[in-house]
């Protein structure tokens, strides 16, 4: 995975309690670069990896492994990247600020429009970003999804999402979800004040200023809460109990 406590840190570790593996006790996970990942399992110094694309394609492609599943299967509309800048550059530079998420904002919403996918799969395919083939990354950002198990499906409703579906707003549920997981874990302790921390750090209300601002104000949700989430093993995470969630996992560091 790609760091601890990280995304797909969350993501390998639920996927593998889910199915009765303890990811403490019963494996070692170890940090390795994205782009270096297809690497280490060709040479075999790992068995998996959880990461986002292009490289569980490029996996498939150079016909060194198969994808057991897409992280969308384990969570629906799950978040991933965030757009992240300092406290005090954003208050000391509120105008660069302001501009830096409203250029975000309508980056998404380009990339979000189907007659552009293919350019910006030719954009990320270059040397300057990702370095791969373009092949490795259109096929997923069309929905389409090879396995590597003799099966090709179509799933636009898992592919990467940028605007549609609230996909960029940074709902602060989401945030304590992870920040539930990292205790978990034990990357924080039990009595951790999470939903402080969400409300120090997410600026859910500069995101609306920029949304405003670029003529998307009929975009912002009603809540910061996208309310309770299901999992593909039918655990649910309601953001108003995360202790209720942690009592119901089987395999913690709690």
């Amino acid at each position: 995975m790609t760091f601890p406590g990280g995304t797909h840190d969350c993501w390998i570790r639920y996927w593998l309690a889910a199915g009765g593996i303890d990811p403490d006790q019963e494996i070692s996970t170890i940090v390795v670069p994205p782009p270096q990942m297809v690497a280490n399992m060709r040479v075999g110094n790992m068995d998996t990896f959880c990461v986002g694309e292009p490289w569980p394609l490029q996996l498939v492609n150079q016909d060194i492994g198969y994808n057991a599943l897409t992280t969308g299967e384990l969570w629906q509309d799950h978040p991933e990247k965030a757009l992240g800048m300092r406290a005090d550059w954003v208050d000391e530079h509120p105008k660069a600020a302001r501009a830096l998420l409203m250029g975000t904002l309508e980056a998404q919403i380009w990339c979000s429009e189907p007659e552009n996918v293919e350019e910006m799969c030719q954009i990320l395919s270059r040397r300057a970003w990702f370095n791969v083939p373009f092949d490795d990354i259109i096929d997923r950002s069309r929905g389409i999804y090879d396995f590597g198990i003799g099966e090709v499906r179509e799933m636009p409703d898992l592919m990467q999402k940028y605007w549609r579906d609230n996909a960029s707003y940074p709902f602060k549920s989401h945030e304590l979800w992870f920040l539930t997981e990292n205790i978990r874990w034990g990357y924080l302790p039990p009595d951790a004040d999470i939903k402080g921390m969400v409300d120090r750090v997410n600026r859910e209300d500069l995101w609306r200023e920029a949304a405003e601002a670029i003529g998307q104000g009929d975009m912002i949700p009603e809540s910061t809460s996208r309310g309770p989430e299901t999992f593909f093993d039918g655990k649910v995470f309601d953001p108003e109990d995360p202790q209720d969630y942690l009592k119901s996992l089987e395999i913690t560091r709690i």
